[in-house]
């Protein structure tokens, strides 16, 4: 067989499997994976997910008051203040470009049960930055 008709057999061969094969779950699970390593090898030529986590006490009134609602809000501005604040710091140190794609903040109120617990609430937040590298 000639190199020119063996690469038509292949050919031909790939199209009829995958016709075939598009209609199958595993196929359609394997193509999803392979999406994956192609993302993770783009990533690999600069662009970089980047998580950072914070986490702090606001002693407080921690129920329903006015004031409680005023300390969570001011909580969860800190948290955005602190995201929107970031891209600067990861250009300074590894990033030649940066954009947020998520922020989240959870506030966990702690009652008062005794002298020695402070009331108040944890703020936790959570940001994900796709920055690419210098």
């Amino acid at each position: 067989m000639t190199r020119c008709s063996l690469l038509a057999v292949v050919a031909g061969t790939l199209l009829v499997g995958t016709a075939a094969a598009a209609q199958s779950p595993v196929l359609d699970k394997l193509a999803r994976r392979s999406a994956d390593v192609v993302e993770l090898q783009h990533r690999q030529d600069g662009f970089v997910r980047v998580q950072s986590t914070v986490s702090f006490f606001v002693p407080g009134p921690s129920g329903e008051s006015n004031e409680a609602e005023k300390l969570r809000e001011k909580a969860r501005q800190s948290i955005y203040a602190t995201a929107a604040r970031e891209c600067d710091l990861l250009k300074a140190t590894l990033a030649s470009e940066c954009r947020l794609e998520s922020v989240s903040s959870n506030i966990n109120s702690t009652r008062q049960y005794g002298p020695a617990q402070q009331e108040g609430f944890t703020v936790n937040g959570s940001m994900t930055f796709r920055i690419t590298r210098k």
